[in-house]
């Protein structure tokens, strides 16, 4: 099942796809459990020379616990078909900023590595060590003296960046793991300020990253997730195409409601392989 945009049949779309951004819970796996059909998607796009790249607003893991946790499900990955909201806020900053070099960051210690692999240096909670900006993420290790650091350099007005938007982290445990957007909500009644960038989705410097890497331009790239305020939003707003699968969390009457429109809905990400194949093999 699928739905055209209205300004352009879905057999145009999908001709020129060379990229394909999966959104990982609700797309590729459930709860941490794989669907029975990914790794045969997968391995049609492969087949396809199409790449594809793995996304999460989660910046918790670096890439190689990503890895190891996509491994433990039974998908063999590469580090480049791995982004994360917080590798998109590293190329955000080497890319815009620049001059940007030392950050005060709250984040868990693998996020932490990660800028620090990429050249970044991280200032201590000093109000001595001065840094160039702060950066605030998904942080499951944060303590009370180290949040009041991070207020204190915002209230500084100093340059402020959030890894992603999202309140509360999805979990099936008896908890509400609060996210990355919480965080910055206390910060902002605490200073009176919010981030001046958040890079993860609905925002479009994820898929802008992405398409800065491997050189596409937007109607090169499929975005495909399984909400719509969040993966096709973000879609949306660079114009590449965006493909809702019914394997999570949206329902086909959650389309009809919405004022975001996906370009192509599916019932999962075997059946839009399906199509992309499809519309290949037609011009063969």
């Amino acid at each position: 099942m699928y739905r055209t945009n209205e300004k352009q049949p879905v057999k145009a779309l999908l001709q020129t796809i060379k990229h394909v951004a999966l959104d990982m819970d609700g797309t590729i796996y459930k709860g941490g459990t794989l669907f029975p059909f990914t790794v045969a998607a997968l391995r049609t796009l492969k087949e396809m020379n199409i790449r594809y790249s793995f996304l999460t607003n989660n910046p918790t893991k670096n890439v190689q616990e990503y890895l190891r946790q996509l491994q433990d499900i039974g998908i063999a990955a590469t580090p480049d078909e791995v982004y994360t909201s917080g590798q998109a806020t590293i190329d955000y900053l080497q890319r815009r900023h620049p001059a940007i070099r030392r950050l005060f960051i709250l984040g868990t210690p693998g996020l932490i590595a990660a800028f620090e692999e990429a050249g970044f240096s991280v200032a201590s909670d000093d109000p001595d060590d001065q840094p160039d900006a702060v950066v605030v993420a998904f942080d499951t290790t944060l303590v009370y003296p180290r949040l009041c650091r991070a207020a204190w350099w915002v209230a500084r007005q100093l340059p402020y960046i959030a890894t992603n938007p999202d309140r509360v982290c999805p979990t099936d445990k008896p908890t509400v793991l609060v996210d990355c957007g919480s965080i910055c909500a206390a910060i902002e009644q605490a200073t009176g300020r919010t981030p001046d960038v958040v890079v993860g989705k609905p925002a479009p410097r994820m898929l802008d990253g992405i398409m800065q890497r491997y050189s596409l331009q937007p109607h090169e790239i499929a975005m495909v997730g399984d909400r719509i305020y969040t993966d096709i939003a973000m879609a949306k707003s660079t114009q590449a195409t965006g493909v809702l699968v019914l394997t999570g969390e949206a329902r086909r009457e959650d389309v009809a409601k919405s004022t975001i429109k996906p370009d192509i809905v599916v019932a999962d990400l075997s059946e839009f392989c399906a199509m992309l194949k499809t519309q290949r093999n037609a011009h063969v």
